[in-house]
């Protein structure tokens, strides 16, 4: 595991010291073990400090921004679309049965650290991991979690909808998803 020592300069880096933490793979621990939750602006990720919690893209965009500060480049962060099911995201199988579906493209947002992916948000115990069924990822900056991140998952799931001939609109589509999250999220 790639580890450095955060600057005493960084605005990130300076939420960090104050805690008394002082290295990347010290923050990766602080970070991973924050509650899963939205803060109140999906796009500040240095919300997930004050407000005690984060999402994949928000978790994931800090250490990306803090691996910036230290001019770490080995640190990446990256977008993907898998197939969610019920064998990579336990809880969302009744969902998708009832609509008669296989799987739903997900967006998920995780590093890669020197090539080697870094997930520190999927806790649930799965039968596959959700990099087994990536359909397609993309590198991107922190500031793309928010607008981008939703666009990019939106238009992949409108060229899907087409290219499988599914009789669902993308409304429905997305409603179907919202129904996934909520599955999993009690």
């Amino acid at each position: 595991m790639l580890n450095f020592p955060l600057p005493q300069n960084g605005s990130l880096s300076r939420l960090m010291i104050d805690k008394k933490i002082t290295d990347f793979k010290a923050a990766i621990a602080y970070v991973n073990q924050l509650p899963y939750g939205r803060t109140s602006d999906r796009s500040e990720y240095r919300l997930i400090i004050p407000e005690h919690k984060g999402t994949c893209s928000t978790k994931h965009a800090f250490l990306k921004q803090l691996a910036v500060e230290s001019q770490q480049e080995a640190v990446q962060l990256f977008i993907g679309i898998y197939q969610m099911n019920e064998v990579n995201t336990k809880g969302v199988g009744s969902v998708l049965s009832n609509y008669k579906l296989d799987y739903i493209p997900e967006a998920h947002t995780y590093l890669k650290i020197n090539g080697n992916l870094l997930d520190i948000t999927r806790t649930t115990e799965n039968e596959a991991s959700f990099e087994d069924s990536l359909l397609t990822e993309q590198d991107i900056l922190p500031h793309q979690i928010a607008d981008y991140k939703v666009q990019w998952h939106q238009n992949f799931l409108k060229q899907w909808i087409s290219d499988e001939q599914l009789h669902y609109s993308f409304d429905e589509i997305w409603k179907i998803r919202e129904e996934c999250i909520l599955a999993i999220s009690m």
